[in-house]
């Protein structure tokens, strides 16, 4: 430990979770004041509200205008099991699989909707499923950006445009951050506490005109919960997508969202934030090129996330223990730099392959990632002299 000099600069901001993920560069509780708190959602202020927030989601995310957008419950999570509840069983699906959030999707497929013909198809963290096997004649379920695995789809060219299935993608750490090819994709979904670094509990869902033929066409077979619930006597509930939530939000979670899409907009929209995102990754990879111990989980740089930044270790000295004791190893270094305050909970999620996960979304400052670059390679010795004493 002596002999490890402890670098001079560090993080202005130590915050690289991935979910509550940063708040926007200069934000304070100021910007919560023109909040309508006290008053219901359904005050013509809240309506005005909820309803500039699907319509600044529109402008900034670039969504088509004959596309539906709503305000829906229970974060990403809430709208992709909405539409999963709502849509699945017309016709066979594919499931796909490449992490965490993608599997648990499955799991409600196959084992809570139990749906009879569910095809799944996976792959290993770091990699992504070949969409070569993939039927779109079939509905797909699908991440397009692996929050646990760092690795994401690198475009919708694999995706037909004639698809006679509808195409359901959880979008929560790509929105705002990638672009996503609208044309093919049918089902939408994303929270607003990833990319823009937003409050917790309420999440998007967007839904192409094929969806809501879906919606207003089948019916499933199962009962479905009032906050399911996007249609009535065969038609779809307009008012979800003008701003009449199914249930009560958050008015100060939906001022804080709007104020984050006015940052977003003031730094010239979606390509503003890609660029913030992409040099925040271009950081991390000019350390990761000069340190052969360290690399990314995901295997090829076109799969590679920039918001979701996935590392392992790669030094024989480290990838030659057990199991444990390299999972032990990552939770050392990453408790090391949560002490020495430069990072805060940038451990590897905890069903992924041992290492860390640094969040590079829009809001983190590339002068922070860059200052967290040394801090990371000190901390990696520090913890590999303490191997080398109990040895």
């Amino acid at each position: 430990m002596a002999n490890i000099t402890t670098p001079a600069l560090r993080p202005a901001d130590p915050r690289f979770s991935s979910g509550p993920c940063a708040k926007r560069p200069g934000w304070t509780l100021d910007a919560l004041s023109d909040a309508p708190l006290g008053r219901s959602h359904r005050a013509k202020i809240g309506k005005a509200k909820l309803l500039q927030a699907i319509e600044d989601t529109r402008e900034v995310l670039r969504v088509p205008a004959d596309y539906r957008i709503g305000i829906v419950p229970a974060s990403d999570t809430g709208a992709v099991e909405m539409a999963m509840w709502s849509l699945l069983g017309e016709r066979g699906v594919d499931l796909l699989a490449w992490e965490s959030f993608g599997a648990g999707w499955v799991t409600d497929a196959v084992k809570q909707l139990k749906l009879a013909d569910a095809r799944v198809l996976e792959a290993g963290y770091g990699e992504i499923v070949d969409f070569a096997n993939v039927d779109f004649d079939r509905d797909v379920v699908f991440t397009w950006n692996g929050t646990t695995s760092g690795v994401r789809v690198p475009n919708g060219e694999a995706i037909p445009a004639d698809r006679a299935g509808l195409t359901i993608c959880d979008a929560t750490s790509a929105a705002f951050a990638q672009d996503l090819p609208w044309d093919k994709l049918d089902v939408v979904t994303f929270s607003w506490q990833k990319v823009l670094g937003g409050e917790a509990a309420h999440g998007m869902l967007i839904l192409s005109p094929r969806a809501v033929e879906r919606l207003e066409s089948y019916k499933p077979a199962w009962p479905l919960p009032k906050i399911f619930r996007l249609t009535k006597g065969g038609k779809l509930i307009e008012g979800i997508f003008k701003g009449e939530t199914i249930n009560t939000p958050s008015m100060l979670c939906v001022e804080d969202y709007l104020d984050a899409l006015q940052w977003a907009r003031s730094l010239g929209g979606l390509d503003g934030l890609k660029a913030r995102a992409d040099a925040n990754l271009a950081a991390i990879e000019r350390f990761v090129e000069a340190n052969d111990w360290i690399g990314f989980l995901a295997k090829t740089p076109e799969t590679r996330s920039n918001t979701s930044v996935c590392l392992t270790f790669t030094d024989p000295a480290i990838t030659g223990l057990s199991a444990d004791d390299q999972a032990a190893f990552a939770k050392g270094v990453a408790s090391a730099l949560e002490k020495e305050g430069v990072a805060l909970d940038i451990g590897a999620y905890r069903d992924a392959p041992p290492g860390l996960r640094i969040w590079a979304g829009a809001t983190v400052e590339t002068a922070d990632i860059e200052a967290l670059m040394p801090w990371l390679a000190y901390a990696y010795e520090a913890q590999k002299a303490s191997l080398k004493q109990a040895a």
